[in-house]
């Protein structure tokens, strides 16, 4: 069980005491080991648990870096700073979403502590909590179902091994596809287990 008092040392706001907890129950995060590295990859993730929803508005530049693919010139100019244009875009026929013109890119966004995104992953996590994201989407940038979300991924992807061995390298990676911010979520978590065993 995590408490306001060290959810405030850690800077998170206190309606996330009943998300967590819920989530670290349900889902066996419960050594001070896995907790912090749930809290510390989660923050790195969502912005120390205040951004639960994806920033979309690229410009035109930093789409064609990013999504050389989907955009070329003309394309990134008609999208940039178009975060529904630009979501219909990039996540259009695959991860379960329909065509572009559909707009399942945009209504299954990222969203909550781990991004969930694409339609199946907001069928099979709704499955598997119970809930209808499909139907309601917005649900998943909630506290309770953004912490239950990401627990769901957590226990999918079997986090909770690589935490008592302390392998964040291999969990950011299993979270990220790559190491980005590896750093700064280890930073994160080492935080978090202080304050979870001081």
């Amino acid at each position: 069980m995590v408490t306001s008092e060290q959810l405030a040392r850690l800077h998170i706001g206190n309606q996330w005491v009943d998300a967590l907890n819920a989530t670290f129950d349900r889902f066996n995060i419960n050594t001070p080991t896995r907790q912090a590295a749930f809290i510390g990859q989660c923050g790195h993730e969502c912005g120390n648990f205040r951004i639960l929803e994806e920033n979309l508005n690229y410009r035109a530049e930093a789409l064609q870096k990013l999504w050389p693919k989907r955009f070329d010139v003309a394309k990134a100019q008609a999208c940039a700073r178009n975060p529904k244009l630009i979501a219909n875009t990039v996540y259009s026929s695959r991860m379960g979403n329909r065509d572009e013109a559909s707009g399942d890119g945009y209504r299954f966004r990222g969203r909550g502590c781990i991004q969930l995104t694409g339609s199946a992953n907001y069928h099979h996590a709704g499955q598997a909590l119970g809930v209808d994201f499909i139907m309601e989407p917005d649900l998943v940038a909630t506290p309770q179902y953004a912490a239950l979300t990401a627990g769901w991924f957590w226990d999918t992807h079997k986090l909770n091994q690589f935490a008592d061995v302390r392998d964040f390298k291999t969990m950011t990676k299993k979270i990220n596809g790559g190491f980005i911010g590896l750093e700064d979520r280890i930073k994160h978590i080492e935080h978090a287990l202080q304050v979870l065993t001081s």
